[in-house]
């Protein structure tokens, strides 16, 4: 989507600490588990809400990650978590999705 406007992002530098390609994280339930590397863990606590701060990596940024659809989450920011199990991860490292219990809640907004 940015890519398109010649928006390149790289890591780090929307502050993130890790960076994902091809996965739709913003859709998947709060307590959901990405598996990164062999031991470490992130369990999904809510999408990241675009701040003015994105504004001072590129002028315009926010406005164009916050996309009100009604199927689908209005924030293109990301999502935060917790580690519940750390380690050593890599570039290319697969990332395994581990679903929470039913019924699922979507991510909340912080």
């Amino acid at each position: 989507m940015l890519r398109a406007e010649d928006i390149i992002l790289g890591p780090g530098d929307l502050g993130e600490n890790v960076l994902t390609a091809g996965l739709d994280l913003e859709s998947l339930p709060l307590g959901t588990i990405l598996k990164l590397g062999e031991e470490a863990a992130v369990e999904l606590t809510g999408l990241r809400t675009p701040c003015v701060l994105i504004d001072r990596f590129r002028t315009g940024l926010k406005r164009k990650l916050i996309m009100p659809d009604a199927d689908r989450p209005a924030y293109r920011c990301g999502v935060m978590g917790v580690a519940p199990s750390g380690g050593r991860i890599s570039v290319g490292d697969r990332i395994e999705i581990r679903f929470p219990p039913e019924p699922w809640r979507t991510l909340p907004a912080l």
